[in-house]
């Protein structure tokens, strides 16, 4: 077997275990997230994405199957600055966002330095913390670049 034929089976398997009916549209999406999984996209880049890699899905259908993916909560959705939702597959761990008010560009971190101080905040104030998400926002290198061209 190889690996396009595990990848394909593993998708399977994770649909099926979420309880969503094995489709076409949903393989493609979920193999699409699988192929960028540091990549944040909107229902509009797994659009474009898709279209020039000559797949025709449409945009309705894309919505569709992003919600409910972030339902069984094999992706998450962030709402930054940019107005619309964009998705990335849960992996599992925790992890914080910057991001380029530029050019939209998304860095991932994590920070056990961080995670201390908001448990201690909480704390503080009385609060046991349930969920949370820290998004900063700035301006990255390349863009800082090409403001001192």
């Amino acid at each position: 077997m190889n690996g396009m034929e595990k990848s394909i089976d593993s998708n399977v398997a994770q649909l099926r275990d979420n309880g969503l009916k094995v489709t076409g549209p949903r393989l493609k999406i979920l193999d699409l997230f699988e192929k960028h999984p540091d990549d944040h996209m909107s229902a509009e880049d797994v659009y474009r994405v898709l279209l020039e890699n000559g797949i025709e899905i449409g945009v309705a259908t894309i919505y569709r199957v992003l919600t409910q993916f972030e339902q069984a909560g094999i992706l998450l959705r962030h709402h930054f600055e940019t107005g619309k939702a964009v998705y990335e597959l849960n992996t599992g761990g925790h992890h914080d966002h910057i991001v380029c008010v530029k050019c939209g560009s998304v860095a991932e971190f994590h920070s056990e330095e961080i995670e201390e101080l908001q448990d201690r905040m909480a704390e503080e104030h009385g609060y046991r913390i349930v969920d949370h998400a820290l998004y900063m926002y700035g301006v990255c290198g390349n863009c800082q670049k090409k403001e001192k061209r």
